[in-house]
């Protein structure tokens, strides 16, 4: 199973040579308008990838399995942090989500999707049958997952807020929780956050806007000018540096739309590419789930790997007018020291539990997790 390590790390290396370099191109404009300095985001995101890249090669040699362990000291301390966020942080164009800690801001929420596969996880491998029971399966693992949603769709986060409570549901079912019980509360969790949208005119401007762009023409305004971008890029795009849309004709080109911005320097080719790296993830993700010693490990694997690919995909929809507007980074190429780190420590976590393929280690208890992620 190692293999399948060796081919994520590439993945991952080259998913940040490419963010790295379009965030060059694209960050420069508004750098040096901002503060003087045309290098000042990709000087701090180098800072940070070097700090994920050193962190991430320690988390590789962390026995996975000490994670159960942590489970609940982990799960507190990503609630403490979202509570201090509420309380404390820092709020930018209406949503409190970072926190100030000197020179340097982190978002809580994007170590609160951690904690919670880690705790969910934890919970899920100690319950091994029993979890077919409403109580061990539904009610205890929701409220672990409510609560940390529950802070963050109150910073408001409402995209960050749908993707957990979308990969605490798909782990939920993988950790085999009957599909009765997870489609009753999906459907009652759907409408509810429905009723939420509806009811913030900012969200349900976006929702507007993405159903009929030419009427909302003000608030569609990010959506109509990605796909410009795709537009001018075409198939070998208009070459590294020469973005129009980066000068300040897409808001948020270098975080939540670089990809808007890959598609119009490099091309439909490349796109591709990045498509195909976050696909090559979620293949090697669910492999070494599949093959991983333990419950635990299993879930593990499959939660984090969840967490990637979904977010990519979220990302990517709304990017390209799929979905509707959300601010959510895409993993790894988005301008953002706590994503990066974030996503880099997840893969260091895939990397260490594929390490671990050692039958010795094998609990025959993995097998209702192993039947359930081999009929997904």
């Amino acid at each position: 199973m190692r293999h399948y390590a060796t081919v994520l790390i590439g993945v991952v290396l080259v998913l940040l040579c490419i963010g790295l370099v379009v965030l060059a191109s694209t960050g420069s404009v508004r750098g040096d308008a901002a503060f003087g300095d045309p290098y000042y985001f990709i000087k701090r995101q180098m800072i940070w990838a070097a700090v994920a890249l050193a962190a991430g090669f320690g988390l590789a040699r962390f026995d996975y399995r000490h994670w159960q362990k942590l489970a609940i000291p982990v799960y507190v301390a990503g609630i403490a942090l979202l509570a201090l966020t509420m309380a404390v942080g820092v709020t930018v164009k209406g949503s409190t989500r970072w926190l100030s800690l000197g020179p340097l801001s982190v978002q809580p929420s994007e170590l609160a999707k951690f904690s919670t596969v880690v705790a969910l996880c934890a919970w899920l491998a100690h319950c091994g049958r029993r979890v077919k029971r409403f109580k061990e399966g539904m009610i205890l693992p929701g409220l672990l997952l409510a609560v940390p949603m529950g802070f963050v769709f109150l910073e408001p986060d409402f995209g960050t807020t749908f993707l957990m409570g979308l990969v605490g549901g798909t782990l939920l079912w993988a950790g085999g929780t009957r599909l009765s019980y997870l489609t009753v509360a999906g459907f009652s969790g759907l409408c509810a956050f429905i009723l939420a949208v509806s009811r913030d005119p900012v969200r349900m401007g976006r929702v507007m806007a993405f159903l009929d762009p030419e009427k909302h023409r003000d608030v569609s305004y990010h959506l109509m000018q990605s796909e410009i971008a795709f537009v001018n890029g075409g198939l070998f795009g208009v070459g590294l540096g020469n973005s129009m849309q980066k000068q300040y004709y897409l808001p948020e080109a270098h975080t939540d739309f670089i990809f808007a911005i890959v598609g119009e320097e490099m091309g439909f080719v490349f796109t591709f590419l990045v498509v195909a790296l976050f696909a090559t993830i979620l293949l090697c993700g669910l492999m070494i789930s599949f093959r991983a010693a333990d419950p635990f490990g299993k879930l593990l694997a499959f939660g984090l790997t969840m967490t990637i690919t979904l977010q990519a995909l979220i990302n990517i929809g709304v990017v390209t007018g799929c979905l509707p507007t959300k601010g959510i980074a895409l993993p790894f190429m988005s301008y953002g020291g706590t994503s990066l780190a974030m996503s880099v420590a997840m893969v260091a976590v895939l990397v260490n539990i594929a390490r671990h393929d050692d039958a010795a280690y094998r609990d025959r208890r993995a097998r209702a997790v192993k039947n359930r992620l081999h009929r997904f």
